[in-house]
């Protein structure tokens, strides 16, 4: 064994606190925790000084245990997904409000714990998930269940998205009125035949038409308020749709809406216009119309809803509206995080005019 002269083998010295690093840079605490914690608070040369300097002397940052003491919070949000984690990375519009959400928290040095709601039970390993959280930011489910009776009995705050839940703040999209806008422009070229492919309108996981009876028990809910905007539409501009012509898509997918679609385009009457309840469904239905030689537009007219980068990039290109995805993640994290005014907000969309259903 080598000799050594002990030195190696010394016990470290103590661990330098905050405090004896600002005094021996002479500056403040709150300037070295900025320079960790908020870059946007100090001019980069400053911040890289403080850096430099503390990588010299050995000082690794302030304790974010210490931190989440002193102040009560640990930095983490909580966002619970309506569904399966897997399918809100896959599915376009959650991936865009994910996207958002985490813009933000990026910038505040912020992180995420996801939860699905299909998930969540009272077991100890949510519990402990749960302690971790400085509050929640619930997206898009109905409001029911066991999930939502543990965010209402809980005590931290939650700001809830595309959606209405007890008197949470909440970010939503006029759905009503991007439909009906989207139906009013279609409707103006006269179409013959009109059907609807809505998105999750039963309690099912089965494409099928929908009876009269089996309707609209969910008034608040993204699929019945963009449904409502069609129907309004259609009666507004004279005509009769029965629920038979309205089918449900269980899930925004293209396999199961690229079912809807055929068994509604080998009805009779042949549909001459398709209101869809998402893109995704619109772009199935493409897909469909294609593979069973109806050209759109000249013998069918099409028209989506969300306004998905794939929309712009299809031929034809498809007419649809396009809702802030993105947005409604960064303002749902910017209310959480205290950063604006705690109130509900309603986002406008855009009617894209495309090739699906172009002007007149």
């Amino acid at each position: 064994m080598p000799e050594t002269d002990g030195k190696d083998l010394a016990a470290p010295g103590p661990k330098l606190t905050i405090k004896d690093v600002a005094r021996q840079l002479g500056v403040s605490t709150a300037t070295v925790s900025n320079a960790f914690n908020r870059p946007d608070q100090l001019s980069e040369r400053l911040r890289q000084r403080i850096l430099g300097e503390c990588q010299r002397i050995g000082y690794a940052g302030p304790s974010a245990a210490a931190r989440n003491l002193r102040t009560g919070r640990s930095g983490i949000v909580g966002v619970v997904l309506a569904e399966s984690l897997r399918y809100s990375f896959i599915d376009p519009v959650a991936s865009q409000f994910l996207a958002g959400v985490s813009e933000v928290l990026d910038q505040r040095h912020c992180n995420m714990l996801l939860f699905s709601a299909l998930e969540m039970d009272a077991s100890s390993k949510h519990r402990l998930q749960e302690s971790m959280v400085d509050g929640y930011i619930v997206y898009g489910f109905s409001g029911k269940g066991r999930t939502y009776q543990r965010l209402l009995q809980q005590p931290k705050r939650v700001v809830v998205v595309d959606l209405k839940m007890g008197d949470y703040t909440s970010v939503n999209v006029d759905n009503y009125s991007g439909a009906r806008r989207s139906a009013e422009h279609a409707l103006a070229h006269n179409p013959e035949h009109v059907s609807i492919l809505g998105l999750k309108l039963l309690a099912t996981d089965r494409v099928c038409r929908v009876r009269d009876n089996e309707l609209y028990d969910e008034a608040s809910s993204v699929a019945v308020s963009r449904l409502r905007g069609y129907l309004d539409a259609v009666q507004a501009s004279g005509r009769m749709l029965s629920a038979e012509r309205i089918w449900n898509v269980p899930e925004n997918s293209h396999t199961l809406a690229y079912q809807a679609a055929r068994e509604a385009l080998l009805s009779a009457p042949r549909p001459t216009l398709l209101l869809c309840a998402s893109d995704t469904i619109a772009i199935a239905a493409l897909r469909a119309a294609l593979q069973l030689g109806i050209q759109v537009p000249q013998m069918l007219h099409i028209v989506g809803f969300d306004g998905i980068p794939e929309a712009s990039i299809l031929h034809p290109t498809l007419t649809t509206v396009s809702q802030q995805s993105e947005e409604k993640g960064r303002l749902a994290a910017r209310i959480l995080l205290g950063e604006i005014e705690d109130k509900d907000i309603l986002l406008p969309t855009e009617l894209v005019i495309g090739e699906s259903c172009p002007t007149l």
